[in-house]
């Protein structure tokens, strides 16, 4: 069995779910979230697109499509799901909008993590004239994998355009502590529950 990587956001998307719940993890990697939430009783699916991680996510005993979400969700009912999950991807994928709509289609809520780019670490960084590095933006500017950069408030205003409603929000430091205040400036990594009015 591969190990599974401990993650701050992990906890807290764990946390708004419950045994018996259904989940489709978009970009799964190797699995370790659905393993994870496999152990608490819920039933999950995978999709991810390189070979590498659909392996691993097999090896985790995990069920797993290989697809490009890019192409969409196209093979999967209206709320099929309870729960659509994209944690630390939505900074990787080109057509956001798209992606989310698609989510709340195939999903009764998306719950989704990314890293803020308002933080202020990584506002220093630029102010220094660097792009940032850090645990949530892990990557050189060359060789990374996000196509964009967006801030808590960018995504919030992108809801609100969408008629998305944010039912939770965890907003977490860069060692996984909860921020309770100034979180667009203070919060490393940022977890939304959304859905669409009832």
């Amino acid at each position: 069995m591969s190990h599974i990587l401990k993650r701050p956001d992990f906890d807290v998307i764990a946390g708004w779910m419950k045994a018996g719940d259904s989940v489709l993890d978009l970009g799964c990697g190797a699995g370790e979230l659905l393993r994870l939430l496999s152990e608490r009783g819920l039933r999950g699916w995978g999709i991810e697109r390189d070979p590498g991680h659909v392996l691993a996510a097999v090896e985790n005993g995990v069920n797993v499509i290989q697809s490009n979400l890019e192409a969409g969700l196209a093979g999967f009912e209206d709320y099929a799901f309870d729960h659509v999950v994209l944690s630390r991807t939505l900074q990787t994928v080109r057509h956001t909008q798209q992606i989310l709509a698609e989510m709340l289609r195939v999903g009764r809520e998306a719950v989704i993590s990314f890293p803020n780019f308002a933080y202020w670490k990584n506002r220093m960084a630029v102010l220094n004239g660097r792009m940032p590095v850090s645990d949530d933006l892990p990557y050189q500017w060359y060789d990374t994998p996000n196509v964009r950069f967006f801030t808590m408030l960018d995504f919030e205003g992108l809801c609100d355009e969408m008629g998305i409603v944010v039912r939770e929000r965890m907003v977490l430091d860069e060692r996984g502590n909860t921020v309770t205040e100034e979180h667009n400036f203070l919060g490393s990594l940022a977890v939304y529950r959304i859905g669409r009015d009832a």
